[in-house]
């Protein structure tokens, strides 16, 4: 990464971003970033060569060859602009975010796969390149972003893994994507902030369920508890919940858990 180069473009003093530091190699930027998040700015970013302990959701790994991917968090302060009751808004406006950025940077289609996962298509294939992790500080919320770019079919962890290289972008290297994404994640949180967090009024809720690839599913929600729910997924809701209809058409609101594409709806 060439960070004087990152620093010049993004840390400017007239925009959200007022740190950027590249690190080697570390566990988890996103549990360094939360550690130093009452000494830092809002605007804090903190990026990784690589990751060696990096999270998910549910606490599952993030594993990834070094300088194979985009591994980087975010630190946000909405403050009293917004009610903490929306903040749970941060994760989705970060896929839209990162969606986004990426196709004016790198020419490929991302798609959302409700919470906070980001798919591509390799070979008519969908597949996951990315991931989204926010986790709450004392005043505000850190944001992880893990992107796989140029990692290759041999890489990959798993067989329905994906990467930005494997579906064909025309841009692979990180440092315009990494701008891109970061100069997109402004643009939409300073909307949703004057918005007063509001996301129909900024445009996110319209625009997270125009790249919802879990919108028209059939999917098997596995909720806490271990209760598991099976319908068409119809919408996302003021809360960032996903709105599911069942096969004795009830609908019912999912805030959490693990949701699986069954098949689109005919």
């Amino acid at each position: 990464m060439n960070v004087a180069a990152l620093q010049r473009a993004l840390v400017t003093g007239e925009g959200l971003w007022t740190s950027l530091e590249v690190v080697g190699s570390t566990g988890s930027t996103n549990s360094d970033l939360s550690a130093r998040a009452g000494e830092l700015a809002e605007g804090a970013v903190l990026v990784a060569e690589q990751q060696t302990a990096g999270r998910g959701r549910l606490d599952r790994s993030w594993i990834a060859p070094a300088r194979s991917g985009l591994f980087f968090s975010v630190l946000l302060k909405p403050g009293p602009q917004v009610p903490p009751e929306r903040w749970g808004w941060l994760t989705l406006l970060a896929g839209v975010a990162t969606a986004t950025g990426l196709s004016r940077a790198a020419g490929v289609d991302t798609a959302l796969k409700w919470p906070n996962d980001l798919l591509v298509a390799v070979d008519g294939e969908e597949r996951k390149t990315g991931g989204i992790l926010a986790e709450r500080v004392d005043d505000g919320v850190v944001i992880g972003i893990g992107l796989n770019v140029t990692m290759t079919d041999d890489e990959l962890p798993v067989e329905t893994a994906g990467s930005l290289l494997l579906a064909k972008a025309s841009v692979t290297d990180r440092n315009p994507l990494l701008k891109a994404v970061l100069r997109s994640l402004e643009q939409w949180y300073g909307d949703w902030r004057a918005a007063g967090g509001d996301p129909a009024a900024s445009g996110l809720q319209e625009t997270y369920a125009a790249g919802c690839a879990t919108l028209g599913k059939h999917v098997r929600a596995e909720l806490p508890g271990g209760r598991t729910l099976t319908g068409t997924a119809e919408a996302v809701d003021a809360d960032g919940r996903l709105v599911v209809r069942t096969a004795d058409g009830e609908r019912e609101a999912v805030g959490a858990g693990d949701v699986v594409h069954l098949r689109s709806v005919r």
